[in-house]
C-alpha cells in the first residue's frame, strides 16, 4: 500500500553535501528532503523522532531533471566590524574578511513523481497530512514552494506500477527513433542499474544543533514508459493529470 506524489514547481534543491557556503542539489529528491515534507506536514517538531518513517519504501521517477542554477550570495559586506557575521568561537572577522561568499544551487523546472510504500496506518497518516498540512511544505529548501497538485493518489495497492504504466508524463516523447524511457532511482542496488550511489540522507534527527543522518544505497536504471503517457502538449500534461486524479473518487 501507497501513495502518489508530484513534485513540481520553479526551484528545487535538494542537497546531500550542502555544508558551510556551498548548497548543493542532487538531480532527483533525497529521502532526507522527502522525510521533512512528511514531518512538516504533520507538524512534527524539529528533535522528535523520525523511526516511524524507516518502513517508508521511496521510487523517483524523473520527468523533467530541470536545469541546474546558481545562486551567488555575499553576506556580511558593508558593514561595519561590530556589525558582521560572527565566528563560530562568537568573535568578529578581521578587517578582509568581513565578506562571506556562498553558492546555493537549484534545479529549474524540475519535475518528479515519488511512490512511497510502506504500511498503510503510516502512509495514510502521510496522505491526510499533505492533504493539510500543518506546515507548509517545500522541495528541499523553504524557498522552493511546490505547485499544486502535491498528492495524485492515496491507498494505491502496487504505487510503483502506477509510475510503469498509469501516471502521465511531464515531457514530450523523445524521438520515434529513440527510446521511450525514464530514470528511476529506487533504494538499494539494481543488476540493471546504469549508476549506484551511497547518500548520506537518512534522517535520524532535525533537531537545529545535532542533526544526524545514516548511509543508504540507491540505484538509478533506465525503465520503459507507454509511448500514451507521454504529453504533446503543455495542455494535455495537465488534462491528463486531472482524468488521473478524478480515476480514483
Amino acid at each position: 500500500m501507497g501513495l502518489l506524489l508530484r513534485l513540481a514547481g520553479p526551484l528545487q534543491s535538494w542537497g546531500e553535501h550542502s555544508v558551510f557556503g556551498h548548497r548543493d542539489t542532487l538531480r532527483f529528491p533525497t529521502r532526507s528532503g522527502l522525510i521533512g515534507m512528511f514531518a512538516a506536514a504533520e507538524g512534527r517538531p524539529r528533535g522528535a523522532p523520525l523511526h516511524d518513517y524507516d518502513p517508508l519504501r521511496l521510487t523517483v521517477r524523473i520527468d523533467r531533471p530541470g536545469v541546474v542554477m546558481r545562486d551567488y550570495h555575499t553576506i556580511g559586506g558593508g558593514y561595519p566590524r561590530e556589525l558582521t557575521v560572527p565566528t563560530a568561537e562568537g568573535k568578529r572577522r578581521q578587517p578582509g574578511s568581513e565578506t562571506i561568499l556562498t553558492n546555493r544551487y537549484y534545479r529549474s523546472d524540475a519535475v518528479f513523481v515519488v511512490a512511497v510504500e510502506g504500511p498503510e496506518e503510516r502512509t495514510g497518516a502521510v496522505a491526510q497530512a499533505l492533504e493539510s498540512p500543518y506546515w507548509p511544505v517545500y522541495l528541499g529548501r523553504r524557498s522552493c514552494p511546490p505547485d499544486q497538485p502535491i498528492l495524485l493518489r492515496a491507498e494505491v495497492d502496487d504505487p510503483v506500477e502506477h509510475l510503469l504504466d498509469r501516471v502521465p508524463v511531464a515531457s514530450r516523447p523523445p524521438r520515434p527513433d529513440a527510446p521511450h524511457e525514464l530514470d528511476f532511482v529506487t533504494e538499494g542496488t539494481r543488476d540493471d542499474a546504469e549508476s549506484v550511489a551511497q547518500l548520506t540522507d537518512v534522517p535520524q534527527t532535525f533537531s537545529r544543533l545535532d542533526r544526524r543522518f545514516r548511509t543508504r544505497t540507491v540505484s538509478v536504471a533506465p525503465r520503459p514508459v507507454p509511448t500514451e503517457l507521454w504529453a504533446k502538449s503543455t495542455n494535455a500534461y495537465y488534462d491528463a493529470l486531472i482524468d488521473y486524479i478524478q480515476e480514483a473518487r
